[in-house]
């Protein structure tokens, strides 16, 4: 017995509608709620689910397997209609969102071909006619029986162990089972599958005869089915495990990795790693695989003598990362994933790590050596890189250090040199400079001598600053000469100088010739003027200095002293300059 109000109330507010030309593929989506391996099953399957339901299909997933979906819809509309029969325990609580591209050949309706006819969408007027009271109740269709209970139970006793628990551990993912996962059939389990009975249609009897234990077996696999979760050998890697061969598809080795990159919109991808190797070269993979693109920055890490597993959540994916050693031979995978798609993720997580088996051999260090090399790639991978990069200087010897505002607005992560993280203390927009405080002391080389007093007009000044962003390792220094104590509408705050500096020297120290600091280098202005190629601003080192009190720093000054040779101003240039990275 059903309770239908709040489904014939959705059902109500579906109306189909064509959608314009412009409409993407990508737009239209399904809700999956069962798939089966026989084509009998699955149409009877549907043609229950039809009769209680709207929008019914289905498709072949391919692989000898049959998926019954809701759809199409746009996304939205999906996620709405996926919690409201959730709820209302219309469907599978195991139901997923999918795509075009997982689906095949249409089997139902017979006849039908409604894969690329745009979606069915929401639409907020309703029909003129009343919907049932909510306290009507209406008997689903029930399917003809394929055994007796007596049957039923003489192939249940035919099951092992583990196909029981399997059994437990799928009532349990569809909320009708909480006990402990056993492979008993006690009085809570004959509950449960009674109640699953009910749910489904079927005679309430507590023992599942074949069918049942396939159709529930089959929508607990969906989420693994609907990407073709399959065994992969991988002889060269020396690797066995369980893949979605559905999503991905062997790409290439370049040691230590096999690629298996996305062949499908879902965007999955997957490494499997393979290499000889000690403690050290597991200990580097781990610090190794934290710099890629693919390892986002936020996600648990753990590292033991012989193995480590890495997450990283951000940027649109999921990924997670698994090696150990174990013989001289350091083996395992990354998986990675789009995110929003987190309860498929977790079942092939699952079934990748309870699958991976070791076999003889490892990938050949040598094999993908005529790759072509590139200085942001390894082994075939992007190494992770920030949003952007600005100059900083450091004002204390805790290692606080000053850069300009832009350098650290809206980012996930700030570092310095791009190996310690920092905060923000304080911030001044109007001036443009942000004073920033590593998470861990640190120990500069060199720390900034502000000057006391106004410098001299016309007098060569130099900055130092990673003008490339950090491409070149090391700072630069890049010279000209004071060409005003004013901005150019008689800021008081700032200096004009007559130098051509690149954008990732905003921040960097402005230095006379005897070493000590007069300004910070500020980027171009925001108006969008065209200036003279020339012309560049600082922060005065007084505005500087207001802001560090302003910070509960008091930094020193110094007077104007002797002219330092080119070297000793290079050594304290580049002991007190540091790289600013904003990372998302």
């Amino acid at each position: 017995m059903i309770r239908v109000f709040a489904t014939f109330f959705l059902t109500l507010m579906i109306s189909v509608s064509a959608v314009s030309a412009q409409q993407s593929s990508e737009d239209v989506v399904w809700i999956q709620i069962e798939a089966h391996p026989n084509l009998r099953v699955a149409q009877e399957r549907a043609k229950i689910y039809s009769d209680a339901l709207a929008d019914v299909n289905g498709f072949s997933l391919g692989g000898s397997w049959y998926g019954i979906v809701l759809g199409p819809y746009a996304r939205q509309d999906a996620e709405r209609v996926l919690r409201v029969y959730r709820r209302e325990r219309q469907i599978p609580r195991d139901s997923f969102v999918a795509r075009s591209s997982a689906l095949d050949q249409q089997f139902w309706p017979i006849g039908a071909n409604v894969l690329n006819r745009g979606v069915v969408v929401a639409s907020p007027i309703l029909p003129a006619e009343t919907p049932e009271p909510a306290e009507t109740i209406v008997a689903a269709p029930k399917p003809v029986a394929d055994e007796t209970p007596s049957e039923a139970r003489r192939s249940e006793r035919a099951l092992n162990s583990e196909e029981k628990k399997a059994l437990q551990i799928a009532l349990q993912a569809s909320g009708f089972y909480n006990a402990r996962i056993d492979g008993a059939f006690g009085p809570g389990t004959r509950r449960s599958m009674a109640e699953w009975q009910t749910f489904n249609g079927y005679e309430p009897s507590g023992i599942l005869t074949t069918v049942q234990r396939r159709v529930l077996m089959d929508a607990y696999n969906a989420p693994l089915i609907s990407v073709g979760m399959a065994r992969r050998y991988d002889n060269q890697a020396g690797i066995e495990l369980d893949m979605p061969l559905g999503a991905v598809r062997f790409s290439t080795y370049e040691p230590p990795f096999a690629h298996y990159d996305s062949q499908s919109d879902l965007g999955a991808r997957v490494l499997l790693i393979s290499q000889p190797g000690t403690k050290a070269t597991l200990f580097g993979l781990y610090e190794i695989m934290q710099t890629l693109e693919i390892v986002p920055l936020n996600g648990p890490r753990a590292r033991g003598k012989d193995s480590f597993t890495i997450e990283g959540r951000g940027n649109g994916i999921v990924s997670y990362t698994q090696a150990a050693l174990k013989n001289g031979e350091i083996k395992g995978f990354t998986l990675i994933w789009p995110e929003g798609d987190e309860d498929r993720r977790t079942r092939v997580l699952t079934e990748m790590k309870a699958s991976f088996t070791r076999t003889n051999g490892v990938l050949d260090p040598a094999t993908g050596s005529n790759i072509e090399q590139q200085v942001d790639l390894i082994s075939g991978l992007q190494v992770r890189k920030p949003r952007q990069s600005r100059s900083g200087f450091y004002v204390d010897e805790r290692g606080t250090v000053v850069t300009v505002s832009e350098a650290v607005k809206g980012c996930a992560r700030v570092t310095l040199d791009h190996d310690y993280q920092a905060e923000v203390v304080t911030s001044d927009d109007a001036l443009g400079v942000a004073v920033l405080r590593p998470k861990v002391a640190l120990a500069p080389m060199a720390v900034a001598n502000f000057r006391d007093g106004a410098p001299r007009l016309n007098s060569g000044v130099t900055v130092s600053g990673f003008s490339y962003e950090g491409l070149l390792g090391a700072s630069t220094l890049t010279r000209g000469t004071l060409a005003d104590l004013r901005g150019l509408r008689g800021e008081t705050e700032m200096i004009r100088l007559a130098m051509t500096p690149q954008d990732g020297d905003a921040g960097g120290p402005v230095m006379d010739a005897g070493g000590t600091v007069i300004g910070m280098l500020l980027p171009d202005l925001p108006t969008g003027q065209k200036l003279p190629k020339d012309v560049s601003f600082a922060a005065d080192a007084r505005a500087l200095l207001d802001v560090l009190e302003a910070a509960g720093l008091r930094t020193p000054t110094v007077s104007e002293g002797a002219n330092v040779s080119p070297d000793e101003l290079g050594r304290r240039a580049n002991g007190m300059t540091v790289l600013v990275s904003c990372w998302d």
